[in-house]
């Protein structure tokens, strides 16, 4: 009984292991992003700010970079929620933003996607 028990748990447990964020996976993901951002070391602004350290900063604020009045005005610090529904769709969740990537439609992708900007800290180092 008590395997019957163990191996039920186990099964039920296998599908939150399925969805875990994944960081390397999400750097795969990243290379959507990585025409027009840039992450980690050395990164710069390019066509899109950089991205380190995003998690935790408030839209519109990466320095030297020109936001557009809507994301400059979206009035949100980035969390895990706010990333994953703007990287849906950015122009539903900020009419009016600059730009024009359509969106990580896959649910895993964006939660590795967003395990990966995670990983970064605001100098671009790897959070400890």
């Amino acid at each position: 009984m008590l395997r019957l028990v163990v191996a039920a748990g186990a099964l039920l447990a296998l599908p939150t292991l399925a969805l875990a964020q994944d960081a390397e996976a999400g750097k795969k993901v990243f290379t959507k992003c990585a025409p027009c951002h840039s992450i980690g070391p050395g990164a710069t602004n390019k066509v899109g700010p950089n991205l380190n350290g995003v998690i935790g900063r408030k839209a519109g604020t990466a320095e030297g970079f020109a936001y557009s009045d809507a994301m400059k005005n979206a009035g949100w610090v980035w969390d895990e929620a706010v990333f994953k529904e703007y990287i849906t769709d950015p122009k539903k969740k900020v009419p009016g933003n600059k730009m024009l990537f359509p969106g990580v439609k896959d649910e895993l992708e964006r939660d590795d996607l967003f395990a990966y900007l995670n990983s970064f800290a605001a100098d671009g180092s790897p959070k400890k």
